[in-house]
């Protein structure tokens, strides 16, 4: 049974109406009530066409781009089910769903999601379990009881083989990034994972693509699934400029403040994810001077019309909304549009930045990024295709700066346009009466007229907030390889000799080889998760039969080394260690000769020495 595909059309209005709500997908109500409280009214396509599958007990394979709301799409079904466990005293604190994601970053996100959803549900805890962290808060959560368990693959079997993870209980298991999990190199630790688990469960396997590979796991290990397969439109306007501030969430406020101060704009639109914090933020533009209302779906549909008719008419600069609240919003005036809570997925995005921009004018889409965002920028821009321009954050001076500007153009415009004699005949009484200079006298009434505010920010030290802003962000893909050229992650292609480091970098040896069946997939996957390291920090890769080298970070800490030494590829630990070759110098160019050594090297893996003349031919050729 294969669903139709889920389209995108044209009109963003008439495609997000004809979809069911949240209320009709089946979901308990206390998995509703979370939905309602965090202001989501409509759900994806993807989420439409996979929570009623999900929460009917069917197996599903969910294609669908990254950024589409896969999340929810899988944690609300498993939580509706979780729930009515709950009242049937069957829950338990024994892992009740799994869900594997190739990285930590992916990890933690959907772990997060997963604890937010699960508010109302009592009895649901939820522990993720990552390469790059330390074991004892993870053995510490199993012990004390986790429902649902995120995890890396290689964390994940880690924890299998300690005994610290009993997946007996399993009744859903989810595959999220399926695809990229496999490309990474994770084929036969997922394989390992799914054959410990129980025959009876469901199981989810979400991908953007269906290769052979993912099509044998679903053959596999999935009982008739449905096919759900979702295309959405991700094209955005050419006449759209699109650029991105990397801010910590504390300071969106300010970095909000500074940008509407210091660029010209007609009306914007600021969107945010909640519905209180439309309110929030409206009422701080409102304190700071901006003509600034709140739209979301706690307000009545006539007061709706009447703040986008003061929108329009220029009564209101400024408009604060929900996606939902937003919906079919077309008002020429929108110069900017600022997505003050990134959107959780790409689809919301273009409708966003669709609202800036119409009738062929230009327009400005500035998106907040907080460090813990970085991946949803980089699904934005793979989806859109398009690189989002990092700005940098107006400094206190260039505030300052528009604030005189601005200060001095309403003086000039007041002195050509009003009748001031009423005015100059009071002033110049008050400098008689009080023998009080004009200037004092004008600069009282500025006072007054800003409330007791003062007219310019402090300029003293150090500018922190444009500072942290204009950090370099750094654009590397979670599979290692950068965006936009780079070097690959297995080094340099085509280059015959010795592995050698770059500046800053070393070689080391780990106890896996071509007789273990690595591959550089393996070896990226496992270092970065369990090293918190980038995959762009993985240079050459060197794999001989019975170990391999490793170009990484010279300064990895002791921590860190600890960690890959316990690490697992191929069922084997990695046992790292600092490859300086005999004498500090490894030779490949003496036909094997190790210089005036003879015999096996000591000190490496089971008394292993460095590559003969068979083992450079292989590892060269593969190269």
């Amino acid at each position: 049974m294969t669903l139709p595909a889920g389209t995108q059309t044209e009109n963003p209005t008439a495609a997000e109406e004809s979809g069911p709500s949240f209320n009709e997908l089946g979901l308990d109500p206390r998995v509703l009530a979370t939905i309602e409280r965090l202001g989501y009214e409509t759900p994806s396509p993807i989420q439409a066409q996979t929570i009623p599958l999900l929460a009917s007990g069917r197996d599903v394979v969910g294609l669908a781009q990254t950024g589409t709301g896969k999340t929810a799409a899988f944690a609300l079904p498993a939580l509706t089910r979780m729930a009515q466990a709950y009242d049937e005293g069957e829950l338990g604190s024994t892992p009740n769903t799994l869900v594997l994601a190739p990285t930590r970053e992916l990890a933690i996100q959907v772990a997060e999601a997963f604890s937010t959803y699960a508010a109302e549900v009592p009895g649901v805890s939820v522990l993720p379990i990552y390469g790059g962290a330390p074991y004892g808060p993870q053995l510490a959560g199993l012990r004390r009881g986790a429902n649902v368990v995120v995890g890396t693959p290689g964390r994940v079997i880690d924890h299998m083989s300690k005994g610290s993870l009993d997946l007996s209980e399993i009744k859903h298991l989810i595959l999220d990034e399926a695809d990229e999990m496999l490309r990474m190199g994770f084929a036969e630790e997922v394989d390992k994972i799914l054959a410990q688990t129980p025959a009876e469960k469901q199981v989810a396997l979400f991908s953007a693509t269906m290769p052979r590979a993912i099509r044998r796991i679903s053959e596999d290990y999935l009982t008739d699934p449905v096919e759900v397969s979702v295309k959405t439109k991700t094209t955005t306007g050419a006449n759209i400029r699109q650029r991105f501030v990397f801010i910590k969430h504390h300071a969106k406020p300010e970095a909000l403040v500074r940008i509407m101060e210091t660029e010209p704009h007609d009306a914007a639109i600021v969107f945010v994810r909640t519905r209180s914090a439309t309110e929030d933020v409206a009422a701080k533009l409102s304190a700071r001077g901006f003509r600034a209302a709140a739209i979301n779906g706690d307000i009545p549909q006539n007061l709706r019309e009447k703040t986008v008719e003061q929108l329009k008419d220029g009564r209101i600069d400024v408009l604060v909304a929900t996606d939902v609240a937003a919906r079919g919003l077309d008002v020429e005036r929108i110069s900017h549009v600022f997505n003050y809570d990134i959107p959780l997925d790409t689809e919301s995005y273009v409708h966003r930045i669709g609202r800036t921009g119409r009738a062929g004018r230009s327009g400005e889409a500035v998106l907040f990024v907080t460090p813990r965002e970085k991946r949803m920028l980089r699904n934005i821009e793979k989806a859109t295709r398009q690189q989002v321009e990092q700005m940098s954050l107006p400094t206190v001076a260039d505030v300052n700066a528009s604030r005189l500007e601005k200060f001095s153009e309403r003086i000039t415009e007041t002195l050509s346009g009003e009748d001031l004699e009423e005015y100059r005949g009071l002033v110049s009484r008050y400098v008689q009466e009080h023998n009080t200079p004009a200037e004092d006298v004008a600069a009282a009434l500025v006072a007054m007229v800003h409330d007791g505010r003062p007219l310019l920010m402090d300029e003293a030290g150090d500018d922190e907030l444009a500072r942290q802003a204009a950090q370099s962000f750094d654009r590397t893909d979670r599979d290692g390889r950068e965006d936009r050229g780079g070097r690959g992650e297995r080094g340099p292609r085509g280059k015959s000799g010795p592995p050698t480091a770059d500046a800053g970098n070393a070689i080391y040896k780990i106890a896996v080889g071509k007789k273990d069946g690595v591959n550089p997939g393996h070896i990226v996957g496992a270092i970065t998760g369990e090293a918190n390291l980038r995959g762009n920090q993985v240079g050459s890769i060197n794999i001989y039969p019975t170990f391999s080298l490793v170009e990484l970070p010279e300064s990895l800490s002791p921590q860190q080394l600890d960690a890959l030494s316990s690490a697992r590829v191929g069922g084997r630990p990695l046992r790292i260690e600092r490859d300086s070759g005999p004498h500090g110098t490894r030779r490949f160019d003496d036909g094997g000769r190790r210089g005036a050594r003879k015999g096996p090297r000591k000190g490496g893996f089971g008394g292993e020495g460095g590559p003969g003349k068979r083992d450079r031919k292989a590892h060269w050729k593969d190269r």
